[in-house]
């Protein structure tokens, strides 16, 4: 019998953080993530050994693999913005408003309102994750979506693969705070499908052509830096400035 999580007899995040424990890689599928939600596990992750993993026709070394649903979609901005003129031509300047946008858009979901210390604390854990390669993020930005996987990868010959399923995000709230409906999946032949279901995915949102949908995420330590020094200032629109800046980084895959 499945093992219920609802946060209130039993915590995803407790759930979750045991099973890390064991394993040596996992792969997160949400539909919202913050950094708040993400100091839930990232201890963990750092422990994690990882593993080579089939990724199309490469072989390549991964620990932790997130994909990230958006709250609203690069197309979706772009016929907001377009109206009902077919025939509007984007030229340079509108190209770099929308793409603000988008970085506003991912800003507003890392994180919830006005950044604090804590939460740049957490954007340099995980700046540093994604630097080691300990983490790959893909923003998913084909279609709506918001699905909610977890999945971790051990070497028991028994359950090898132990999956996560239901409701709660990638969030304080969903894994912790709020009350959710989510039950762990041991079952091999049900994880297997999952863990495919996952890639399946992923593949998806790599191969998007949508306008706006580079997916890769680089670590910028340069952008990171900069939100750490303005942080220092009083200015909520500079901090909002510079946590915008490191989601347009990440859109736009600078380095």
């Amino acid at each position: 019998m499945p093992k219920i999580y609802d946060n209130i007899e039993n915590q995803l995040t407790t759930g979750l953080n045991e099973t890390l424990e064991v394993s040596h890689r996992t792969d997160f599928c949400v539909g919202y993530f913050n950094l708040r939600g993400w100091k839930e596990v990232a201890d963990k992750i750092d422990l994690l050994s990882g593993d080579i993993i089939k990724e199309g026709t490469e072989d390549i070394h991964r620990t932790c693999r997130l994909l990230v649903g958006m709250q609203k979609l690069p197309i979706d901005i772009l016929r907001e913005h377009l109206t009902n003129d077919e025939d509007h031509i984007i030229d340079q300047a509108e190209a770099v408003k929308l793409k603000k946008r988008l970085a506003q858009e991912f800003k507003d979901q890392l994180t919830i309102g006005t950044p604090t210390e804590a939460d740049e604390k957490a954007l340099r854990k995980l700046s540093r994750q994604m630097k080691d390669k300990k983490v790959a993020i893909k923003l998913h930005l084909r279609y709506t979506h918001h699905a909610k996987l977890y999945l971790a990868y051990s070497v028991d010959k028994g359950v090898p693969v132990v999956g996560f399923l239901g409701s709660s995000n990638l969030t304080l709230a969903g894994l912790a705070k709020q009350g959710e409906l989510n039950i762990d999946v041991l079952d091999q032949d049900a994880a297997n499908k999952l863990a495919k279901c996952f890639n399946d995915h992923r593949e998806s949102a790599a191969t998007s052509k949508e306008k706006f949908s580079k997916t890769s995420l680089i670590a910028n330590d340069v952008i990171i830096e900069k939100a750490s020094l303005v942080l220092k200032h009083i200015g909520e629109n500079e901090i909002n400035h510079a946590f915008i800046a490191f989601a347009d980084a990440i859109i736009n895959d600078k380095i």
